[in-house]
């Protein structure tokens, strides 16, 4: 059977063939009468024609497909931003290309190759690295891009992330009002945005609080990962600097942490309390289900997929960045701390 074309789309729905590519497209759809749209997509429907999107891009020099890098798809704070990347592009006719890069800057230059290859319309970058030479040469190429779950500085391009002081700041909150005063945080790597940021934001806290700001107090963990958290808390646990909770960098560590609450007999809250961030799914199932900073993950995506088509359609618009409001999920692994503090070797 011929695969039917978009002169019979128009044959069928007795339009002209411009008629009908415009109707089919969701960006000049409404050019066209809305009686007359209509019948063209049921046309359309019944023949089973589906648009050339490589034929369309030639035609327009538009591909209507943007390029979404995300460092690590095994973590689970990036797929519902991805849903709402797509919940946001798809109505507009747009589709995302996603690659992975394991965080390693060679992969990302070539999987970033690779699409311009494709034509994509611009990038929505999810990283988190504070030295990015790539992304100055790609917003000095002209490239449409748009950062995820971090800002940066000297470069001028739209972001959308959580308030990360906000939420740092809503933990440590949180536990002083149980009755905390000695505390670690286990960072992500401070050669991120997100773990200096982290860091920087719990150190505020401590000041805010009237808390000992030790240095040692803040423990980098070299990779955002469960088993970064735990080599991070075993360093804390066999220094002499004393605790009774735990601000995470991110949910992962936290994980990390219950690794060594179990290999060195910690109970948890009773001993130390910890807080996670980022709200990953199935925290609550945890015993005991995990205090986390929330982040809307969903609407991050929204927001970012709706940067990346102002930037598109308004090249010259000005740069924004978007800071969302994070919320704090209490649960089971915070509690008041009992006498006594942890230190020293477990």
């Amino acid at each position: 059977m011929q695969t039917p074309t978009l002169r019979d789309v128009a044959r069928a729905a007795g339009v002209h063939a411009a008629t009908a590519s415009r109707a089919l497209n969701p960006e000049t759809r409404n050019l066209v009468n809305a009686q007359t749209a209509r019948r063209v997509l049921r046309a359309a429907e019944s023949l089973g024609y589906r648009p050339n999107p490589i034929a369309r891009s030639l035609k327009t020099a538009r591909s209507h497909t943007v390029g979404l890098v995300i460092p690590d798809l095994t973590n689970p704070l990036f797929p519902p931003i991805v849903r709402g990347i797509e919940d946001t592009l798809g109505p507009a006719g747009y589709s995302a290309l996603i690659v992975n890069t394991d965080s390693d800057p060679a992969r990302e230059r070539s999987q970033i190759a690779s699409l311009r290859s494709r034509q994509v319309e611009g990038l929505i970058v999810a990283t988190a690295r504070l030295e990015h030479p790539l992304l100055a040469e790609l917003r000095r190429e002209g490239v449409r891009i748009v950062l995820v779950n971090r800002r940066t500085d000297g470069l001028d391009v739209p972001s959308v992330g959580p308030d990360d002081a906000v939420g740092i700041s809503l933990a440590v909150r949180h536990l002083v009002e149980l009755g905390h005063r000695e505390f670690v945080h286990l960072a992500g790597p401070l050669d991120t945005s997100t773990g200096l940021n982290r860091a920087r934001a719990f150190q505020s806290a401590l000041r805010e609080h009237g808390l000992d700001e030790d240095p040692a107090r803040l423990v980098a963990c070299e990779h955002w990962s469960e088993e970064g958290g735990a080599a991070a808390l075993r360093r804390a646990l066999d220094s002499p600097v004393p605790f009774t909770a735990v601000v995470a960098g991110n949910d992962l560590i936290a994980l990390g942490c219950y690794d060594v609450f179990a290999e060195r007999g910690i109970a948890c809250p009773e001993e130390v309390s910890v807080v996670g961030f980022n709200g990953m799914p199935f925290l609550d199932k945890l015993r005991p289900p995990l205090t986390t900073v929330a982040i809307p993950h969903h609407q991050v995506g929204l927001e970012a997929g709706r940067m990346l088509l102002e930037s598109v359609k308004e090249p010259d618009r000005p740069a924004r960045s978007v800071l969302l409001p994070p919320s704090l999920a209490v649960r089971g692994s915070t509690a008041p701390p009992a006498p006594g503090p942890v230190a020293g070797a477990r």
